[in-house]
């Protein structure tokens, strides 16, 4: 049976195309809890960016490293396998990311060995439990406002994507591909901290913590969007690139039924 699996093509690369959307996509989350400065890791002086009345430099979140690649499995993926091969995948994904969150709380309850809390004091960490459930043990808020993004965005990605396919054709992949990303990043860029950090800041918070101010969350959904925007665009190249390979690796007439099902999917 596997053997017949593997034997088809059209099958063997919806495995890999699936397998490295939800491995980015899972790792982006987990990697998320650390924001870092763009302009000093590449060696410039921090940015003073003025919106809606607030002063920002490029402080992101380290899943922004990943995030570019499921763009571009997403763009593939709808490209060959249509929106419910895109939608199935995201709705894997969203719940494999829930498990692993699950998973991550039911390790961080276990009761710690005595010496493992103590074990890194030599490297810095004077608690090591503390250090365990700070990177894995993110707020409840940020999951849902993240996955909820992450849902509507793909949704949007890919209803988008077939919406100018129709209009282009089998032309202006660069279209398609930066498009929908632009629209749905939009979107995602917004919802994600809307619901983790601007309405997260006010329900069930302690008294006297930050609440982030309407204006704080623009820019920063703002600056993030720009980012991504960017990167979109950077990135149409790599797009080419992975495709011209798929188109290869299927043969034409393979490929050509492929997208022309794929357009047919609603």
């Amino acid at each position: 049976m596997i053997q017949t699996i593997l034997k088809n093509k059209a099958t063997k690369l919806f495995i890999i195309l699936g397998g490295f959307f939800i491995a980015n996509a899972l790792i982006a989350e987990i990697i998320g809890v650390k924001i870092f400065s763009l302009e000093k890791t590449i060696g410039i002086q921090p940015l003073s960016i003025h919106l809606f009345g607030n002063v920002l430099s490029l402080n992101l979140t380290a899943g922004v490293l990943l995030w570019p690649v499921v763009f571009i499995m997403t763009d593939l993926i709808n490209e060959y396998y249509g929106q419910r091969g895109v939608r199935f995948l995201s709705y894997l994904t969203a719940g494999l990311i829930v498990f692993a969150f699950l998973i991550f709380y039911g390790a961080m309850s276990l009761t710690p060995a005595d010496f493992f809390i103590t074990s890194k004091t030599g490297s810095g960490i004077p608690d090591m439990e503390k250090a365990y459930q700070s990177v894995l043990g993110q707020g409840g808020r940020i999951i849902i406002g993240s996955l909820t993004a992450f849902i509507i965005g793909q949704l949007v990605d890919v209803f988008v994507f077939h919406k100018i396919k129709k209009v282009t054709g089998e032309k202006g992949l660069w279209i398609r591909a930066t498009g929908s990303t632009l629209v749905s990043q939009f979107i995602d860029s917004y919802v994600v901290l809307f619901i983790a950090f601007y309405i997260g800041s006010r329900v069930g918070s302690n008294k006297g913590d930050f609440e982030w101010p309407f204006t704080l969350f623009l820019a920063v959904g703002t600056v993030n969007y720009l980012y991504k925007s960017l990167m979109a665009m950077l990135l149409t190249p790599v797009i080419y690139l992975v495709h011209n390979v798929i188109e290869k690796y299927l043969g034409h007439s393979v490929a050509t039924e492929m997208k022309r099902a794929a357009m047919g999917d609603e």
